[in-house]
């Protein structure tokens, strides 16, 4: 239908009229028309688009909410990883991490810093193409979230449409989705008034109202943004500090915190952390701590990362929150290293925004020093505001012939002898995999996503196969047949075929990865990633001696014994050659050794947007030529392959005067060398 010539101008009109007055009402909290006014112009705009239906448009007000049902939620992967943060717990600790940041970037005074208050809520990605929010992510495991589009466009205060007109072609703005506690407590009423279990805390609110499949249900949730970082963005003519970036995204809309600042002392570190502590119970909504980030990129970009945190950025936390309850009991859990760790059992108490009934003790030596006895009176508190533990022991209010609590002299699981290391605090139970407790944890680490992700193959699966003698050791995962599933409890045809196929999935695996699901002490992901790249085989780790381990990065005299001793075990021998038989397969992997090729003593820097590949794969391919990659140009830097975008970049390296090439020459030189 073809509309009248006013019709299209009346429709924009509305829009921005409604696009003003959201981003008054939800941003900048300063509402100027009563919600019927809103409500008015809203279904006058609606009535015009059902009316001209090639009017409709992805980005109005119009279309937050109505999308059907989701069968489930899709993986997607995030352009940048999105990284944790380092905490600190003291003024101590923190001045610590500013005195690093000085002498890493070896100047005499702090740079200038900047404080936000780190918000209680979900960390989310939004990406915006041509200034339209085109997917919304979770943070899920920092490389994958989940796409949670219909949700987030559902929330008031995140724009469909960025403000303006100076946005680039594609950015990430990063943040924290969280409840207001007015909202929360709005909610929690109407669930009571309704029969409704209420959520526990606004945390657990946000993330049940993401977590909708359906979005209309996520729209009636009182759900705000914040946005704290940019994650992908273009490199030229992006500001140069974060604080020009939070800047930037205001004047598009986008909501910030009105509490951040900038900093340039410990002093005022310190003063900003009690100054928002002071104002935390007052707050609209919750906060668990502070957050501080060197201000400037250059500088964030010479301190760099360190396993999946930044050097530049710390969270300072505030003091956990604390409440008063009786210890009824102390279990020993034995875990996948043989560790036998003490948890109290607790008569609930509400503590930190959720009812806590178990805390830990975390070994012996703390039992000693709190003198800890059974039925006492403790303070307890939520660490981080995560995990439950006891601070401090009440003794006035201690019963009369209260006994202590006395270390197991066998497992509590499978009656082995209990070992203590000398120097180490941890009791251990001496019975290896042949202890059930021990053998389920490392059938669960070996499972899990960042090892051999073994999707379907969760706690109460590993249970039953373990007590029914299905898996003597985490080889035996790869001789399951479906008969024998079957007979497992809830195990019907479809599951034991699902969990079959994601263990035939498992075989093609990363050297690294196979590596972190040994379950070796005190080996991590990066640790696993070190040895793989430094040996390149999983033969040339087992057979290295401690000269040679000593030798990798992340590698020290504590983490090399464990990996003598893991490698040196006759059972551990067996089982690594019964996986490798079983078929567990990885591609090459170039070592650090490998750097006699053509491209040798050389460092290259890949820049901009290369057509035939992506810059990791170009990366990866001059490292397997030998080369050295670095992500900024400096006097050292050999070669810029530079492709369109390069930005900065190229110009540094025009002024040091670096050999810049483009991906044909590339392309011709890799081939030449490769030759």
């Amino acid at each position: 239908m073809s509309q009248p010539d006013d019709v299209q101008a009346k429709v924009e009109a509305l829009r921005a009229q409604l696009e003003r007055w959201s981003h008054q009402y939800y941003v900048l909290d300063d509402p100027k028309v009563p919600d019927q006014d809103y409500d008015k112009a809203l279904r006058e705009l609606q009535e015009l688009e059902a009316q001209y239906p090639e009017l409709k448009d992805p980005s109005s007000p119009t279309q937050r909410v109505g999308a059907a049902p989701l069968g489930a939620f899709e993986s997607v992967a995030h352009p940048m990883p999105m990284l944790s943060l380092d905490n600190a717990f003291s003024d101590e600790e923190l001045s610590a991490f500013l005195q690093r940041v000085v002498d890493r970037l070896d100047v005499e005074t702090l740079p200038e810093l900047v404080a936000e208050p780190k918000l209680d809520g979900i960390a989310v990605s939004l990406i915006y193409r041509q200034g339209v929010l085109a997917r919304a992510a979770t943070r899920g495991d920092g490389t994958h979230g989940e796409d949670i589009t219909l949700n987030v466009r559902t929330i008031g205060s995140v724009p469909l449409k960025l403000r303006g007109d100076k946005w680039p072609e594609l950015v990430e703005i990063r943040g924290e989705i969280f409840m207001p506690r007015a909202g929360f407590e709005a909610f929690n009423e109407q669930a009571r008034r309704d029969g409704e279990k209420p959520f526990v805390n606004p945390r657990n609110a946000a993330a049940g109202s993401l977590r909708q499949l359906d979005s209309r249900i996520t729209a009636r949730r009182p759900l705000a943004f914040c946005a704290y970082a940019s994650g992908q963005h273009p490199e030229d003519d992006w500001p140069k500090s974060h604080w020009d970036v939070l800047q930037l995204f205001c004047s598009w809309g986008v909501p910030i915190s009105r509490y951040a600042e900038r900093l340039s002392s410990l002093e005022d570190c310190v003063d900003y952390y009690q100054r928002l502590g002071e104002q935390r119970d007052s707050l609209s909504f919750d906060i668990d701590g502070i957050v501080y980030k060197v201000n400037d990129f250059e500088a964030q970009r010479k301190l760099g990362f360190v396993a999946r945190a930044p050097r530049w950025s710390i969270a300072r936390k505030f003091p956990a929150q604390e409440a008063v309850t009786r210890v009824t009991g102390v279990e020993f859990q034995v875990g996948r290293t043989g560790a036998i760790t003490p948890v109290a059992r607790l008569e609930p108490v509400f503590v930190g925004g959720v009812t806590v009934s178990n805390a830990t003790l975390h070994n012996m030596d703390e039992i000693g020093r709190l003198e800890l006895h059974h039925g006492d009176t403790v303070v307890v508190r939520r660490a981080g505001d995560v995990i439950p533990q006891v601070v401090s022991v009440i003794e006035e209010r201690r019963s009369a012939g209260a006994t202590r609590i006395e270390a197991p002299n066998a497992c509590p699981v499978c009656a082995s002898g209990v070992e203590r290391v000398a120097g180490e605090a941890t009791l251990r139970c001496s019975g290896g995999l042949g202890c059930p407790a021990q053998l389920k944890a490392a059938i669960r680490h070996f499972a899990s996503r960042r090892a051999m992700d073994i999707d379907g193959l969760g706690e109460k699966l590993i249970e039953q196969m373990v007590d029914a003698g299905l898996v003597r050791d985490v080889s035996d995962l790869f001789k399951l047949e479906p008969e024998a599933l079957l007979k497992l409890d809830r195990v019907g045809q479809k599951s034991a075929a699902k969990l079959l196929r994601a263990i035939e999935s498992s075989r093609k695996t990363t050297l690294p990865r196979f590596v972190f699901a040994l379950g070796i002490r005190e080996v991590g992901e990066a640790t696993a990633l070190a040895l793989a790249k430094h040996f390149g085989s999983i033969e040339a780790i087992a057979s290295a001696d401690l000269d040679s381990l000593l030798e990798v990065p992340d590698v020290g005299p504590v983490v090399a014994e464990h990996l003598l001793a893991f490698f040196s075990s006759h059972a551990n021998q067996q089982v690594l050659e019964r996986l490798l038989g079983a078929g567990v397969v990885w591609p090459v992997i170039a070592t650090t050794e490998d750097v006699s090729g053509p491209l040798e003593g050389q460092t290259w820097v890949v820049s901009g947007k290369l057509e035939s590949q992506s810059r990791e794969e170009a990366e990866e391919t001059l490292r397997s030529l030998g080369a050295r990659t670095a992500k900024s140009v400096s006097a050292k830097t050999s070669v810029l392959l530079a492709g369109p975008g390069a930005g900065s970049k190229l110009t540094k390296a025009q002024s040091l005067g670096i050999e810049i090439i483009d991906e044909q020459d590339f392309l011709a030189r890799v081939a030449e060398a490769s030759g």
